[in-house]
């Protein structure tokens, strides 16, 4: 399996943020191809040193690394990355990687 992670820093109107992430973004990025998973952080994303400034961790599931780099060759990719800029004012960390169970 493979991941991408997006760390959302904290907007400067939480509110639009959530509004545009949830009606306009989610769609969006649920038509990238060969997405098996879509999971959003709920609440808080706290540090053991407390706030963290994270506003939101998105985690997008995909088969394999392979699949992450076609995904975001792809229209459906390139529409949802370049959608970023649009409500995510404080910025975004996009992080991709395998994984594995241990």
């Amino acid at each position: 399996m493979a991941a991408l992670v997006v760390l959302y820093k904290t907007p400067k109107h939480p509110a639009a943020f959530d509004a545009y992430y949830f009606s306009k973004h989610v769609p969006l990025a649920k038509r990238i191809p060969k997405l098996r998973k879509y999971d959003v952080s709920q609440g808080g994303v706290m540090s053991p040193a407390g706030a963290s400034g994270v506003y939101l961790v998105a985690t997008l599931t995909f088969d394999s690394m392979a699949d992450v780099q076609a995904a975001f060759a792809s229209p459906e990719g390139q529409a949802a990355a370049g959608d970023i800029g649009n409500f995510a004012d404080a910025g975004a960390d996009i992080l991709f990687f395998d994984t594995r169970q241990v």
